[in-house]
């Protein structure tokens, strides 16, 4: 499923309203030459292990960078598509399944690893996120100014919290995914994000377990 229908499908009110207001790149940025290869990439077909690697001569932080923020913004999208089903009622904790319960901490509000309800939670990742990315010392928007050296952990942090929402998706919602006809188009989007943060070595496997079974299916066959 190529980009671009993944876009449109979500973006034509077919699943209500979008989580929050996409965050975009400035035309005319080496980020935003990248996010249109990266796009232009995926909307061809091309085999999707092939797309997520480094291309020849770019510098990796600009393409840590691109992907984190397509992902935010797709990720979005998909909770977008399930968050009227996702309450504290439904949800009570964060959890992917009976084994797996995640914990909120952020050193300001929560010092210590605190037990959420799974809409709480979320709207603290997604807030945490998009503060992060918005934020030219950490995300910058000018090659004039140089990504500081913690942005790869920074990137695995992200990423490793953004992949807990595909988690609680894929296990507690996925009967909303597949009733508005969205299975296809989610699983695209989860197996780009998968492809990358292998190649990467960007979310550790331990992070990875609770959809391994589900992973060792849908990526069989890219």
């Amino acid at each position: 499923m190529a980009l671009n229908g993944f876009i449109e499908f979500f973006q034509k009110g077919k699943v209500g309203n979008t989580f929050r207001p996409k965050k975009r790149f400035t035309q005319g940025t080496i980020r935003y030459s990248l996010h249109k290869q990266a796009q232009a990439s995926l909307n061809s077909g091309i085999n999707l292990r092939q797309v997520v690697r480094l291309p020849q001569g770019e510098n990796m932080n600009d393409w840590l960078a691109v992907h984190v923020v397509d992902f935010f913004n797709r990720i979005n999208l998909i909770y977008g598509t399930v968050s009227e089903f996702c309450t504290v009622a439904t949800c009570a904790t964060m959890s992917g399944g009976p084994r797996y319960e995640y914990l909120w901490a952020d050193g300001v509000q929560y010092r210590k690893p605190t037990a959420l309800p799974a809409p709480k939670y979320i709207e603290l990742l997604m807030d945490w996120v998009e503060c992060q990315i918005n934020n030219e010392n950490l995300f910058p928007v000018s090659t004039d100014i140089p990504f500081p050296r913690s942005f790869p952990t920074l990137c695995r942090k992200i990423l490793t919290r953004l992949f807990r929402v595909f988690v609680h998706v894929y296990i507690h919602h996925f009967d909303r995914i597949v009733s508005i006809g969205a299975e296809a188009h989610v699983n695209t989007c989860y197996k780009h994000f998968y492809y990358f943060v292998q190649e990467f070595e960007l979310v550790s496997p331990k992070e990875l377990e609770p959809l391994s079974e589900m992973t060792s299916r849908i990526c069989k066959d890219t």
